[in-house]
């Protein structure tokens, strides 16, 4: 078992991965920040659903089913950019919050009051860590 050095960047990876193969479903290790990510993509519509499968002494699985659109087979995620690495955190405060795409995309923030989206962040006024832009 490998130890990977930006789980972030692996979770944003392979659902990138599964709607470049049109999969229907992925799976990736858990972890309470994916957790909180996968929640954030359910709720404004990037994704079909998502199960947490929780095992004993182990971290568990999500499982995602990707959204497409059924007629022209396009994914309803368009992008995922990884923004803060661990080699270079990217910060923002509650002023300087990143739009993405002039507001058709969202961006996940990190923040004091747990992740949440860039409109969110904005409507609180609370900065944070930004973790990765959808479209």
């Amino acid at each position: 078992m490998s130890k990977v050095s930006d789980p972030i960047a692996d979770y944003l990876t392979r659902v990138r991965n599964a709607i470049l193969a049109k999969h229907r479903v992925v799976d990736i290790p858990a972890s309470n920040m994916k957790k909180e990510m996968t929640k954030i993509l359910m709720n404004k519509g990037y994704i079909l659903n998502y199960k947490f499968e929780e095992e004993e002494g182990f971290q568990g699985n999500i499982k995602i089913a990707l959204k497409y659109n059924p007629e022209t087979k396009l994914s309803a995620i368009k992008g995922l950019k990884r923004i803060s690495k661990p080699g270079l955190r990217q910060y923002c405060n509650g002023d300087s919050i990143p739009r993405v795409l002039n507001g058709l995309g969202i961006a996940i923030i990190s923040t004091s009051k747990g992740v949440i989206t860039d409109k969110e962040a904005r409507e609180q006024n609370v900065g944070g860590e930004v973790l990765c832009y959808v479209y």
